[in-house]
């Protein structure tokens, strides 16, 4: 048979499933009303793994494909079902609720940051608020308590930098305690070498600074045969190099830090990648929607069985929203169970699917949160 005449024939056999798919979703939207009607749950697991069975063993030797057809198909229809049943979801309130102003301008806020005057975080909080009041923070933890006490409005958190990675202990923190990702920032971070006036370069072996300084700028360190010790912050290895007047400790650290604490700039741009940036987050306890988000945060956990993460991941992809980023952690007392936090490109006040499909994931997997739309 010719190429023409197959793609043809392919045409006619999907015009077929498109009205059988058609007729499927309108059977699945009568299931839904008699659900609502009697008040039964619309997630039916040995119910869908009965039907998963039967088109496997009836698609012979297709039967993986056709298994795989279907789990994104009944997860389609369960979607539809939860926009009948579920019309006034958690979640779906939160968004329909949320604020959609941010003023960043205003000085009525308080921010909490991580370090002393002159840290990453310090700057990008200024830059984010640059009228507010800024609350310094000894870690991250602190910072999550300060907005938590309502001691603050916001925090602004680093989460990710282009030469470490991600900042892992804020990751467990924001699955920790759930509050909304309001805003985000990208600073370019430049690292200096720094020590107290009377030191030369020839003279250093001890750096101080926090584990991500110390990480970003790891190749200088190696390079130079450098002990390093971790503290709490780069202001903070500023302001100890300056406290202890130690002639053989220098601090990684900003410009503005070393301008804070009277420290000499020995060396510039110490780090590994001339690009480097930071993404920094702003935290709040209330969920904040402006009309410009575009980027998504949630977490949760799944359904113990094979292909559950393609299951859900595919459900964003035939929404068209874009991965951009995916974290798996480890649930504290448990053994081998995660928790994944993603971020995807989109707007859940662009168009219903994108809500309704959201508000079905989180009634459907064992644990979900909505941690923001920014």
């Amino acid at each position: 048979m010719e190429l023409k005449n197959i793609r043809q024939q392919i045409d006619e056999i999907d015009a077929q499933i498109v009205e059988l798919f058609k007729q499927r979703m309108d059977c699945s939207a009568a299931v839904a009303e008699s659900k609502k009607n009697s008040n039964t749950p619309i997630l039916n697991e040995a119910r869908e793994e009965e039907v998963l069975r039967g088109v496997e063993e009836r698609a012979g030797v297709y039967g993986n494909y056709a298994r795989l057809l279907y789990e994104n198909i009944i997860a389609l229809s369960r979607e539809l079902q939860y926009g009948i049943v579920n019309g006034n979801s958690e979640l779906r309130n939160t968004i329909e609720n949320a604020e959609q102003q941010l003023d960043t301008q205003s000085d009525k806020w308080n921010i909490a940051c991580l370090g002393a005057a002159g840290s990453n975080s310090h700057l990008a909080a200024m830059k984010f608020f640059p009228n507010a009041e800024i609350s310094l923070e000894k870690n991250f933890d602190k910072v999550f308590e300060a907005v938590a006490s309502n001691k603050c409005d916001f925090g602004v958190l680093p989460v990710e930098n282009s030469s470490a990675g991600s900042v892992s202990r804020v990751y467990d923190l924001i699955l920790k305690y759930r509050y909304f990702i309001v805003g985000e920032i990208d600073l370019p971070i430049e690292h200096c070498l720094c020590a107290i006036p009377q030191t030369d370069i020839s003279n250093i072996e001890m750096i101080l600074s926090h584990e991500q300084g110390l990480s970003q700028c790891s190749l200088f360190i190696s390079e130079n045969g450098y002990k390093t010790k971790k503290v709490g912050s780069t202001s903070a290895a500023a302001q100890t190099v300056a406290e202890e007047k130690r002639i053989n400790w220098a601090a990684i650290c900003t410009k503005r830090a070393a301008d804070e604490y009277n420290l000499k700039v020995i060396d510039k741009n110490i780090q590994n990648n001339d690009n480097n940036c930071t993404r920094f987050i702003v935290i709040s306890k209330k969920a904040i929607i402006t009309e410009s988000a575009g980027k998504i945060s949630l977490c949760f956990t799944l359904r113990n069985r094979p292909g559950s993460l393609y299951t859900v991941l595919s459900r964003f992809a035939s929404h068209g929203f874009d991965l951009t980023k995916i974290e798996s952690r480890p649930i504290p007392d448990s053994q081998f169970d995660y928790l994944f936090y993603l971020d995807f490109i989109g707007n859940v006040r662009e168009n219903e699917n994108n809500r309704r499909m959201l508000c079905a994931l989180s009634e459907e997997l064992p644990e979900f949160s909505f941690l923001g739309n920014y």
